[in-house]
């Protein structure tokens, strides 16, 4: 029987080769999309989820409660660790880490920078990171210890044996190399190249539940319920200081961290897994226009086929044998465009990967993807073909060798309403790549607040630190800089990574001391004018010539709004046992995300812990030469360390990636709705012409015109295509406007939006329909009447 289904089915496609043709290949593009998305989904999912004892591990997570106002987030105490450790015996380790630093590393006469944390021994315990050298128990035992990466330790000391070499760290720290370790993966949120521990100086400071400095992750006992070990631990912070009533922690799974980053009332609730539905929709949308296609190709062509059907069943053939004919041909075409899908995503993945932040990895030897792949290309196959084979084998016999119409009605329904489902997917689409892409420019084209351009930053490190004033006026006297400013955090163009409450001021209430929250950096001088701020009122903090600005700040517009003060300059502020003066007021600045509202910031005066040199170049001097000029003279200063900047213009365009990417893909993905949407139509349309072509040649002969036919032709599919704006755009509408909500600032939704991806989709459905009914339109009338 299946020798028999194949020979009828290559027949079949080679009498219809332009059908076959359009069926394969709309088919192949769909279900390479899936495929595309499916990995790409694939690879999500696999971020920090490929840990030996990945069930038993979470991250510990800050939950604060004010006056019904619940935030969450990753940043813990010092304190809580430990706490876990000693106190709860289902605690199996507890390892805390701070914030990656890049350090400079020397051995010999090499000199190299690599980002790494300080953890606690546990760490390694806890993770299990493959160990390719040293003693996994002592790895971190000794405060001078060092692991290193398989990459760092080749890139340091090539072929030699890295174990117990001793490296020095910022030009001043011996450490002893005790053990190596696998490269991470490519999928992980971790990107450290070493790890230390934390030394014992920095550990006795970090014994405080009254503040938030570092991350924790816990592994906990096989079998331990984690819900109910939450619910043990809530009131520890409370336990411990209770001026915390408001602050608690639980634990979050680690395979679930990078996925369900966003809380809702202490609850994971979404994240980067949005995205993922929203592509893995868009995914499935795709696959299922192909299959409409599919549908209704086969369903057009079955007048052609009734015949065949009326005599293989007066022969003798089942029902239940033309059924599985018409299933052995959905699938034949469904494995040759599955193939074809296979070969497309193999010859599109590197095109594809320039979308993403990171390559897709696939491991076309693992035996799972074929399996998968191969139920895929059974189970579309099935979907795809099952409903034609149906109408297909229910034809009368006496009908279809009479000549009588065997054609349902509901036929042309169905045919009509797969038309229209296509077309409203692809509207949706457009809209969805609209928006995107106009949210991004939104928010790109915002006011930071500060002159981003022009603005180069540079790590205090070495000994830029210790002689910064020297290198100030180097750079100024050079004219390569018209101001220089030291302040703390890494970039301006990102969070500042510190935040703190409980500030008091003259007129406040107990609600506004309560719910005081403040982001904060610490400057020394010049920061208003470095940075091309807008001072509103007052003066900028001048530590470095005035010592009485040790407790100057300066506060931004939205704090000053939120404290309800006036004419604040001059006002006191009290941050616990500190007494600070406000000494000038600053036009708020983008400090966080661009599509976020402004937060209070609190601009402090200092000395220490100032980590960012940030340098207003001076525009007068071409920027080739100014890097070139402030290569050398950091050279002079800091002979050891390789020289890195970076613009912060350059640095802030990075925040919009993930909107872009999704803009991208969303445009992508949208294209590829259009043209398989457009070439089901182009081969309903020319099915259509064919069908009538004795009519159109009638009408020719009576004097109707090129245009009258075309538009007889085409008037009924641009129908179909109106319809599905009309179904679309309240869809689209919604589907938007909740996007948008996930955004404080972002762009209104207008009805014009809805209007222009609507005439894009009519537009293009009268160009494919247009096209071949043209061509039919263009027929000699005498070769369509001849054998009448």
């Amino acid at each position: 029987m299946i020798k028999n289904h194949l020979k009828i089915a290559r027949r079949n496609l080679l009498k219809n080769k332009s059908f076959s043709a359009i069926n394969i290949i709309g088919l192949a593009i769909g279900m390479s999309a899936v495929l595309l998305i499916a990995l790409w989904i694939q690879n999500q999912y696999r971020y920090d989820n490929f840990y030996p004892n990945q069930e038993y591990i979470y991250k510990l997570m800050n939950k604060t409660d004010k006056e019904g106002s619940v935030h969450v987030h990753d940043i813990t105490m010092p304190a809580a660790g430990p706490a876990l450790t000693a106190q709860f015996p289902e605690v199996e380790h507890a390892a805390r880490m701070l914030w990656s630093e890049d350090r400079l590393f020397s051995y010999g006469d090499k000199n190299l920078k690599a980002k790494g944390n300080e953890v606690d021994p546990d760490f390694l315990d806890i993770f299990q990171l493959p160990i390719l050298q040293g003693d996994p128990h002592t790895l971190l035992n000794d405060p001078s210890s060092i692991v290193l990466t398989e990459s760092l330790a080749k890139s340091l000391f090539a072929e030699e044996n890295p174990l117990h070499k001793t490296v020095i760290l910022k030009n001043e720290v011996p450490y002893t190399v005790t053990g190596v370790i696998k490269d991470l993966s490519s999928y992980t949120d971790f990107n450290f190249k070493y790890l230390i521990p934390i030394g014992p100086e920095r550990a006795k400071k970090l014994t405080t539940w009254n503040n938030n400095s570092l991350v924790t992750f816990v592994a906990l006992k096989p079998n331990t319920d984690a819900d109910a070990f939450n619910q043990k631990i809530k009131p520890l912070v409370k336990q411990h200081d209770p001026h915390l009533r408001w602050s608690s922690i639980f634990l979050h799974p680690m395979s679930k961290a990078h996925l369900y980053s966003e809380f809702e009332n202490g609850i994971a609730t979404g994240g980067k897994i949005e995205q993922v539905r929203l592509v893995g929709g868009i995914g499935l949308l795709i696959l299922l226009i192909a299959c409409i296609n599919f549908v209704n190709l086969s369903t057009a062509r079955s007048q052609k086929r009734s015949r065949e059907v009326g005599v293989r069943k007066v022969i003798g053939a089942s029902k239940k044998t033309l059924v599985s004919q018409f299933l052995f041909e959905s699938l034949l075409l469904a494995a040759i465009a599955g193939v074809s899908a296979i070969v497309l995503t193999a010859f599109f993945l590197p095109m594809f990967n320039r979308f993403l932040d990171k390559p897709l990895e696939v491991n076309w030897s693992n035996p799972m993807i074929w399996i998968t792949g191969f139920a895929f290309i059974l189970i579309t196959g099935v979907l795809a073909g099952i409903y034609p084979a149906f109408v297909l084998s229910a034809y009368q016999p006496l009908k279809t060798i009479r000549g009588t119409s065997n054609k349902p009605r509901r036929l042309f329904r169905l045919r009509e309403g797969l038309v229209v489902v296509q077309f409203a997917i692809a509207v949706i689409l457009i809209v969805a790549t609209l928006v995107i892409r106009m949210q991004v420019q939104f928010a790109g084209q915002r006011d930071v607040g500060y002159q981003a351009s022009q603005l180069m930053e540079i790590p205090a490190e070495g000994g830029l630190d210790k002689n910064y004033e020297a290198l100030k006026d180097e750079l100024i006297n050079n004219r390569y800089a018209l101001s220089v400013a030291r302040v703390g955090g890494w970039s301006i163009a990102e969070s500042w990574g510190s935040a703190g409450g409980n500030f008091s001021w003259e007129g406040a209430t107990p609600e506004q001391v309560s719910n005081s929250f403040f982001k904060f950096v610490r400057t020394e001088s010049d920061f208003v004018k470095t940075l091309g701020l807008t001072l509103v009122d007052g003066r900028d903090i001048d530590y470095a010539r005035l010592p009485a600005d040790s407790t100057a700040v300066l506060l931004n517009e939205t704090a000053i709004e939120r404290m309800g003060l006036s004419n604040p300059v001059g006002k006191f502020l009290k941050w616990g046992d500190q007494d600070l003066t406000i000494v000038g007021v600053i036009k708020d600045y983008v400090i966080d995300s661009p599509y976020g509202d402004v937060q209070p910031l609190l601009v402090e005066a200092g000395n220490k812990h100032l980590y960012n040199i940030v340098i207003r170049t001076n525009p007068q001097v071409p920027m080739a030469q100014t890097i070139e000029g402030i290569e050398k003279i950091i050279k002079q200063f800091n002979p050891a360390y390789p020289f890195f900047y970076k613009f912060v213009d350059q640095h802030y365009a990075k925040k919009f990636r993930e909107e872009e990417q999704m803009g991208s893909l969303a445009l992508l993905f949208s294209l590829l709705a259009i043209f398989i949407s457009c070439l089901g139509l182009f081969g309903l349309a020319t099915y259509m012409a064919e069908t009538r072509v004795k009519e159109i040649g009638i009408r020719k002969v009576l004097g109707a015109s090129v245009a009258r036919i075309c538009t007889m032709l085409s008037k009924d599919f641009v129908k179909l295509v109106v319809v599905a704006l009309i179904l679309a755009a309240p869809l689209a509408w919604w589907a938007m406007t909740t996007w948008l909500e996930n955004f404080a600032y972002r762009i209104d939704l207008h009805w014009w939006m809805l209007a222009l991806a609507g005439g894009m989709a009519i537009s293009i459905a009268i160009l494919t329909v247009g096209a071949q009914s043209v061509k039919a339109a263009w027929r000699n009338p005498v070769d369509s009447l001849r054998n009448e």
